[in-house]
């Protein structure tokens, strides 16, 4: 392996502790490494905390040694005050002399603006090393700032027999919950929810779960809740309408009265595509990811409109016979899992 790509496969093992906790900023990893061996490392912070690069530098104990080191990162540095100041500052104020970057950065504030900073500084730049590796690891930020929409997860679980819930004189006969997948798949399902800044479902999954949305099975931060309900049927007293955490309704009423006090609302047009308004609105709220969990009409028209780039689909050992029918998706899946008795497959949009 050469030696550019080593220490980059290195920041994208660091960058990766940001997961779930950088949004709207990329997480992005870097290390210092000077004499063949890495002296310091660093990862984004929660937003409005210090960059990769900084905790990185700031990680170094000699700082004399930064002006015959070279520093690794994932993405491009920035060359613009935002939250924290220019990373491509701080790198030119300690002479750092060489920096490799895995990839460029689209925001159009950055844009190359931070390789030319550096290179005017005097500093050696090497860019796009592990390119497809950096686009992949920064694939939520990219797809928010090349396709103008959120990086969109789809998730369901089917039986073995291929449906989604029962059918509804199922539920009157044995009103129990209905559980598809056993209790380790349901963890792996709130971990995942701790990683994405949004989370999607429809009025019907509401109505008929009445679910939190939250993470509870794993340690992080909840995502965001974002609630199609185009009549307003979902009332206050809904798990979802809580107030715990941020919560948008897309809605086709514009009477504020109707509205839950503490719930953002946004009005969309239901006679047009709702996937796409979805999609604008999420992008106009800075939301970089967001993991759609149903229901059947929501997953659909995702899947119909071609406006996803990932799923994650869960086939339990149970059959119910008969039901509501889970989504199809004509390609094969990239990874398949078993956890346990269930079966994990995970498909690519590509």
């Amino acid at each position: 392996m050469k030696i550019h790509e080593k220490y980059i496969l290195r920041c994208i093992q660091v960058a990766k502790n940001g997961l779930g906790s950088t949004f709207p900023n990329p997480m992005v990893g870097s290390v210092v490494v000077h004499d063949n061996e890495i002296i310091g490392e660093g990862f984004t912070s929660p937003f409005g905390g210090p960059h990769a690069e900084v905790n990185a530098i700031n990680s170094v104990k000699n700082k004399a040694l930064l002006s015959e080191a070279t520093l690794y990162v994932t993405l491009e540095p920035c060359s613009h005050h935002g939250k924290t100041p220019p990373c491509a500052d701080l790198i030119i104020e300690h002479n750092i002399p060489h920096v490799v970057i895995g990839l460029l950065d689209p925001h159009i504030k950055v844009a190359g603006n931070g390789i030319k900073k550096l290179q005017n500084a005097g500093c050696q730049v090497v860019v796009n090393v592990l390119e497809n590796e950096c686009r992949d690891h920064h694939k939520r930020f990219l797809t928010f700032h090349e396709q103008k929409r959120p990086f969109i997860i789809l998730k369901w679980a089917e039986t073995a027999d291929g449906f989604l819930a029962p059918e509804q004189s199922l539920r009157e006969e044995e009103p129990t919950p209905y559980w598809i997948t056993n209790v380790q798949s349901r963890q792996l399902v709130h971990k995942w929810r701790s990683e994405e800044q949004a989370i999607l479902v429809g009025t019907h999954t509401v109505l008929k779960d009445n679910p939190k949305l939250n993470v509870r099975s794993w340690h992080g931060k909840s995502p965001t809740r974002i609630i199609i309900d185009r009549n307003l049927k979902v009332g206050s007293d809904f798990h979802v309408m809580d107030g715990s955490t941020q919560t948008i309704v897309l809605t086709q009423i514009e009477h504020s009265k109707r509205y839950v006090p503490g719930i953002e609302y946004e009005v969309i047009d239901f006679s047009k595509n709702v996937a796409l308004q979805i999609c604008e609105v999420l992008y106009r709220h800075n939301i970089l990811s967001v993991i759609i969990e149903g229901g059947s009409k929501t997953l659909q028209m995702f899947l119909d409109n071609d406006i996803w780039d990932e799923a994650r689909v869960f086939k339990g050992a149970s059959r119910f016979g008969k039901g509501l029918q889970a989504p199809m998706i004509h390609s094969l899946p990239v990874l398949k899992k078993s956890i346990l008795t269930d079966t994990l497959f995970i498909y690519n949009n590509v």
